[in-house]
């Protein structure tokens, strides 16, 4: 999931159209340009030369994160430009087999990985990591981006590389929270309840949130609640593929009931089924919410439109001092298997999470923490922010090893085929908690051969 931007420019941040890739290459293609073996170890110290060279990208429409640092490389690197392309994430997710096949990139924005990395689209990235010591950072940093031959995740080689991590939580308007005596963020789910059904008594609108078209976003508050009701660990297995991993818990379900709890209850907008990502932030902003399930990549967005008036929190536990745990996973970019440019490309997603300026780049633009060494360089930040808090919000997740990649990434059709449409029919009654997991159990495991 990605990092940031003005919200009247906002792509989703998340949204799947089903393609599922049946595309086979005969083998990774070489960590150069010049042929060779893509595992094989790498000679000399990788580097994007003195030559004029311009780097083909593939990168999320609406989410300045990406060019930002490009043109910040090309700055400190003037002999290196960019050739950039831009989608929605949805369309992304269409394209990226048959671009990866037909027109590979330098740099690319990924969807779910593991079809592209078992069909041999993707860069073994390995020998990157090795000669940049990438491997010397913290593992949790890579592992999501590992996937093994059966194309579980967690494990393998590495596929990609983070441009910064991204997390979700709910943002929330200080004014509108004092008006109903909310004077700091809830420390459980049920005084968090407390608040939602305070607000809609006094004709706040308590929740604004994207769920229409083809983006399931009530998929937000599912995997928080996920978190408060049972395993982060678990959830993880089931999105990275390990053998015998099951959504239908009765934990989720617990966490599904919840859900469906608070639509019964009216805390979200009536047309949450019709609402994009664009027209829910464009409320959050102007006042007309308590409340948004969002990510991180705002922070630096709502700093600037709404300074001192936005605080954020992590979605409680069910009870004070319980196990806390986010949607928190690295903005996957990586580098086709037949890329032109891969050593460049690689020496890019390196310097953009060791140089000082591109790490700058990240907390200020993209609003959440950098990759890279654990000791790394961070700027200050002003500290009632909204980075701030989605900062420390981070540092608490990191500490309790509560960190989950997001529930849509478990395989490349999941999120269109399945968390959306079943989504959109709790909230229009035509679905149950214990229907959505069972239809979303029955299609995963239909896409991953189970």
């Amino acid at each position: 999931m990605s990092l940031i931007r003005k919200f009247s420019r906002r792509a989703l941040v998340a949204s799947g159209a089903a393609f599922s890739a049946a595309i086979g290459l005969a083998a990774c293609a070489p960590p150069g340009s010049d042929g060779g073996d893509a595992s094989a170890p790498l000679t000399g110290d990788p580097t994007c030369g003195e030559d004029a060279v311009v780097l083909s990208a593939y990168f999320e429409t609406g989410f300045p994160l990406a060019r930002a640092l490009t043109d910040e490389f090309t700055r400190q690197y003037p002999n290196i430009t960019f050739d950039i392309r831009e989608d929605q994430f949805a369309v992304i997710t269409q394209n990226a087999p048959r671009t990866l096949q037909d027109s590979p990139p330098d740099l690319m924005r990924l969807p779910q990985m593991s079809e592209l990395a078992t069909d041999g689209l993707l860069l073994d990235l390995d020998p990157y990591a090795e000669a940049f010591g990438w491997d010397a950072w913290p593992a949790s940093q890579l592992e999501q981006m590992r996937v093994a031959e059966d194309g579980s995740r967690g494990d393998g080689p590495l596929y990609a590389m983070g441009l910064g991590y991204s997390m979700t939580g709910v943002f929330y308007n200080k004014e509108l929270g004092a008006q109903i005596g909310m004077a700091e963020p809830p420390a459980t789910l049920e005084e968090f309840d407390g608040y939602l059904a305070a607000a809609r008594d006094a004709g706040i609108t308590p929740v604004a949130q994207f769920n229409g078209g083809a983006t399931g976003g009530l998929a937000f508050p599912l995997q928080a609640l996920m978190a408060s009701y049972g395993d982060t660990a678990a959830v993880n297995d089931w999105i990275f593929q390990k053998p015998g991993a099951d959504i239908d818990t009765p934990e989720n379900l617990a966490a599904a009931g919840h859900l469906a709890g608070w639509i019964d209850e009216g805390y979200f907008t009536d047309d949450v089924n019709s609402m994009d990502y664009s027209q829910m932030m464009s409320r959050f902003v102007e006042g007309e919410s308590l409340f948004m399930f969002n990510g991180d990549w705002e922070s630096g967005n709502l700093d600037a439109q709404m300074p001192g008036g936005a605080g954020f929190f992590l979605m409680p536990p069910l009870e004070a001092g319980g196990a806390i745990g986010a949607m928190s996973a690295p903005n996957t970019y990586g580098i086709a298997a037949t890329a032109e440019h891969a050593e460049c490309a690689a020496f890019f997603l390196n310097w953009a999470a060791t140089d000082e300026q591109a790490r700058t780049i990240g907390v200020e633009t993209g609003g959440s923490h950098p990759m890279g060494p654990a000791d790394g360089f961070m700027p200050e930040v002003a500290e009632d922010s909204v980075t701030a808090a989605t900062l420390a919000a981070g540092a608490t997740v990191s500490e309790a090893d509560g960190a989950m990649d997001f529930i849509a990434n478990a395989t490349g059709s999941i999120y269109a085929q399945s968390w959306t449409p079943n989504l959109q029919k709790l909230v229009a009654g035509e679905q149950t908690p214990e229907g959505l997991l069972e239809s979303v159990q029955a299609d995963y495991e239909s896409q991953v051969g189970d």
